[in-house]
């Protein structure tokens, strides 16, 4: 007779022949969905238009970006997660179901999709049963949810379910996710609220108060991964900074250096490896003398910024490598478990009390 597990690893490929399989990494700026035998087929913004005289959805994704501050006064472009949190509910729904829409119009099936969502571990009870009414309500016919540097971590194959610490850092958009694993488990964690978004500020002020220029959000960014260095070098990266004259009101065009950049997230990043310590420090001892030989991993846009590898290493005294594309790392990690649920199920969020504690 076969064992329950073996009947249910048949099922499951019955299904998968009616039915997608389809990892969504709900991330603060952008969003990825992963489709079982395609890989990454969806890479959008997470920005929803909203019409505020019929209450409608006007556009998701990249072409709700192109509106952001751009839009007449009754349509409002906003981000459902702001800060690695759903602020909005409902437009986090719309977004979802666009995105599993979109994935099975493409892709369709006869039965609804098996969906996993990564989401920041910092996410409530809450914002869980919210993230999985959205996918249900969108047409999925099983929704799992699993923290999202967990999902890097088995994105790049990384060892978190042998009795070995395994430290990663995931650096996003809204919020960074320190995180130590093993036995396919979090043994300890840290979400902070400093990251990609963080460092965008931080460069709109630093030029604003420095140079008396106002730029936009889009503008820092490209100045973050353009010309950003953490670690000074005698090679000077140099770019255009385009934006309004404080003074004068008029447009102004200047040149900055990867030395400004430094200067403006400085704070930030010290304060990002303050947090990194302090998870360490509390942070079981056998497990640390695990990473003194395969070291720390870093995943996320964040993990781009040229030198930040280099510089939490020299601060720590411990290897620090980054993922294989760590942009796509949490999306294909939801891939590889959909792909061997079975093997993975202990690291899923399976009920809203399951949820960790984070500090």
């Amino acid at each position: 007779m076969e064992s329950p597990s073996t009947f249910r690893k048949i099922k499951n490929k019955l299904f998968r022949l009616v039915s997608n399989d389809i990892g969504i990494d709900l991330g603060t700026a952008n969003t990825l969905v992963y489709l079982a035998g395609k890989g990454v087929v969806i890479d959008e913004p997470s920005v929803v238009a909203l019409n505020k005289k019929t209450n409608r959805v006007v556009a998701v994704g990249a072409a709700a970006k192109e509106m952001l501050g751009r839009t007449p006064a009754h349509i409002t472009a906003e981000r459902p997660i702001i800060d690695g949190v759903i602020s909005n509910f409902e437009v986090a729904g719309e977004m979802i179901a666009y995105l599993i829409n979109k994935a099975e119009k493409e892709y369709g099936k006869l039965m609804g999709p098996r969906v996993i969502v990564g989401v920041p571990s910092g996410i409530t009870n809450v914002e869980t049963r919210a993230v999985r009414d959205a996918a249900t309500d969108a047409g999925a016919r099983e929704v799992y949810i699993i923290e999202e540097p967990m999902a890097a971590a088995i994105g790049d194959r990384l060892p978190v379910k042998a009795a070995k610490g395994t430290i990663l850092i995931d650096i996003g958009g809204g919020t960074t996710d320190i995180a130590v694993m093993s036995l396919g488990g979090i043994v300890n964690s840290k979400n902070i609220k400093i990251a990609g978004d963080k460092f965008n500020q931080d460069i709109i002020t630093y030029m604003r108060d420095t140079y008396k220029v106002l730029i936009g959000e889009k503008t820092a960014e490209d100045l973050k991964m353009s010309v950003g260095r953490v670690i000074e070098k005698q090679e000077k990266k140099k770019g255009k900074m385009r934006g309004r004259d404080l003074i004068s009101g008029l447009p102004k065009e200047m040149e900055v250096t990867d030395k400004d950049v430094r200067n403006a997230m400085q704070n930030s990043v010290e304060t990002l490896l303050d947090a990194i310590r302090g998870v360490i420090e509390t942070t079981p001892p056998e497990i640390l003398s695990d990473t003194i030989g395969s070291g720390i991993y870093l995943s996320g846009g964040g993990a781009l910024i040229d030198g930040i590898d280099k510089y939490i290493s020299q601060a720590i005294k411990v290897p620090v490598h980054i993922v294989a594309d760590p942009l796509t790392a949490v999306a294909r990690g939801t891939g590889v478990i959909l792909e061997n649920l079975e093997d993975y199920e202990e690291t899923l969020v399976s009920y809203d009390n399951e949820l960790p504690i984070i500090q």
